[in-house]
C-alpha cells in the first residue's frame, strides 16, 4: 500500500510530506514483512529457522542437511501420529510423506494392512522416515505392505506421442515409469 495515495489532495506536490510518506511506507513494509516471517515460524508447516525446535518437540533427530520440505513432512507425520491409531491416521501419515492421495486397506484375518499410493506415481522420496513413523504408530501385532502406482498402458497411449517423440524425451526407465503430463 502506498501511503501517498491516502493523503488528501492538499499535500500533492509537497516534497517534505512525500519524502516522509516514502520513509513511513518503507518502514511499514519492512515491519509487515518481518511480522509475516515471524508468523511463519510459529507453525511447523511454514517454519524454516525453527524447524529444529519442532523436531526436538516431537522427539525427532535434527537433520539440518535435509530440505525444509523433507523436515516438515517428518514433523507433520509425527504430529498426526499422536493418539489412538486409526485407519485414517495411517492414511494421513502416509499422505504427509507422499504429497498425494493414499488408500489403506485393512486385512483383519491376516493382521495386516496395505498402503497404496494413488495420488502419485512411483515410490515416495522419504520412504525410510515413513516406514519409521509407521513402525512407531502401528499396533505391534500388525504387519503392512506398500503398493506403488506406475504409468499405465492407457495413460501411455492417451498421451498420443509417437515412438520418435518418446525417444526424443530421453527419459530413463525410472523417469518413464512415473511420467505424468501436467494438464
Amino acid at each position: 500500500m502506498d501511503f501517498l495515495d491516502l493523503l488528501p489532495p492538499i499535500y500533492d506536490g509537497n516534497t517534505t510530506m512525500e519524502e516522509l510518506q516514502i520513509i513511513i511506507n518503507e518502514e511499514a513494509t519492512e515491519l509487515y514483512d518481518d511480522f509475516g516471517k515471524m508468523m511463519n515460524e510459529c507453525f511447523a508447516s511454514t517454519s524454516s529457522s525453527l524447524l529444529s525446535r519442532y523436531e526436538k518437540i516431537f522427539g525427532l533427530a535434527v537433520i539440518t542437511s535435509k530440505s525444509d520440505t523433507f523436515r516438515r513432512e517428518r514433523i507433520k507425520a509425527k504430529a498426526i501420529g499422536i493418539g489412538t491409531v486409526t485407519k485414517q491416521m495411517i492414511v494421513e501419515t502416509a499422505a504427509a510423506y507422499s504429497k498425494g492421495k493414499v488408500e489403506v486397506t485393512e486385512e483383519p484375518p491376516n493382521h495386516s494392512f496395505n498402503i497404496k499410493f494413488v495420488g502419485m506415481l512411483g515410490i515416495p522420496e522419504n520412504m525410510s522416515d515413513l516406514i519409521s513413523t509407521i513402525e512407531q504408530i502401528k499396533p505391534a501385532h500388525l504387519t503392512y505392505t506398500f503398493e506403488y502406482t506406475w504409468i499405465t498402458w492407457n495413460q501411455f497411449e492417451g498421451y498420443g506421442k509417437t515412438c520418435g517423440q518418446w525417444d526424443a524425451m530421453n527419459l530413463t526407465w525410472d523417469e518413464f515409469e512415473v511420467y505424468k503430463e501436467v494438464s
